[in-house]
């Protein structure tokens, strides 16, 4: 059965929330790249952490739940996972090994989804062990970026960033994992459905929100 569908509305405080998050990743790649504003790029950073954060909050608070969320906000959360590593290796603040593991994981993750479609589902249950690997992550980001300041609490926060870098990273392994087996199971015991039977693109992105 198709889930039921959010109001069709633009003018909400979350979509308002994730639209400047999507702004403000050129402003990141400049701050950091181009202009070496370490500080304004860890503000960018910790804002949209926390923005993500509220604007899930917002929408259930307010029955401010809409189809445009529902598309832009994990659409701007992959945008971040993706740019904010690749941006912090290009300055020399992670190591490339770290950005290709974070790369290939999710796009063997994409990989798998016509499969999971061609079955009649949308999307497998997201693990506590998932959530927790993004909050890490996102949280490390920021702080290894503290990390590069020339102070002594500079280096204590540094470390405390690539221990979350690190942890978040073998979490986020295990959920793949966790995927990977739940996904065996579902192609070997489910059959393929007609395409009539399958979801919608909108009920695709519901259910991954």
């Amino acid at each position: 059965m198709e889930p039921v569908l959010p109001p069709n509305r633009v003018l909400t405080v979350p979509n308002a929330l994730s639209a400047v998050r999507l702004a403000l990743v050129p402003v990141f790649v400049y701050a950091l790249l181009v202009a070496h504003a370490n500080g304004w790029a860890v503000a960018i950073l910790m804002f949209s952490g926390a923005s993500d954060w509220a604007d899930g909050k917002i929408a259930r608070l307010l029955n401010q739940s809409s189809r445009l969320g529902v598309l832009l906000d994990p659409a701007v959360d992959r945008l971040y996972m993706v740019v904010v590593p690749v941006v912090l290796a290009l300055s020399g603040i992670v190591p490339w090994w770290f950005v290709v593991v974070l790369l290939v994981r999710d796009g063997l993750l994409a990989a798998t989804l016509p499969l999971l479609w061609s079955r009649g589902l949308s999307a497998l249950p997201v693990t506590y062990i998932g959530k927790a690997a993004t909050f890490a992550l996102m949280c490390g980001f920021p702080l290894v970026l503290l990390g590069t300041w020339d102070a002594l609490w500079s280096r204590v926060v540094g470390a405390c960033g690539w221990a979350f870098l690190i942890w978040g990273l073998y979490a986020y392994l295990w959920a793949f994992a966790q995927y990977a087996v739940q996904m065996t199971l579902v192609v070997r015991r489910m059959p393929k459905v007609d395409r009539a039977s399958r979801p919608s693109t909108m009920a695709k992105v519901v259910d991954h929100g």
